[in-house]
């Protein structure tokens, strides 16, 4: 069995009535054990968050690397291309 250690915090009386319903429900049997999938959950979603910032910074470097190449393209022409896909996609939805 892994080893625990004891850490006491404090709740908002919100918090501790949401901890203690879940408990009421049966699904878990303690708060430490709603405490513990709050933490699980938490860890999950920075983790997620992590990955996201990873590829963006990914691709602004890569995005970089395209202007330092001088592979850029003119933003009036990005925006043209914006402006025909909207209104195509626009004609097809009639």
């Amino acid at each position: 069995m892994p080893i625990r250690s004891s850490m006491n915090v404090s709740l908002t009386p919100e918090l501790e009535a949401f901890v203690q319903s879940r408990v009421a429900t049966g699904r878990y049997q303690t708060a430490s054990e709603v405490v513990r999938e709050g933490f699980r959950l938490l860890e999950q979603r920075e983790r997620d968050r992590e990955d996201i910032l990873d590829e963006i910074r990914a691709k602004v470097s890569r995005g970089t690397e395209q202007a330092d190449r001088g592979e850029l393209i003119d933003g009036e022409t990005v925006f043209e291309k914006i402006r025909q896909r909207s209104a195509a996609r626009r004609a097809r939805k009639k």
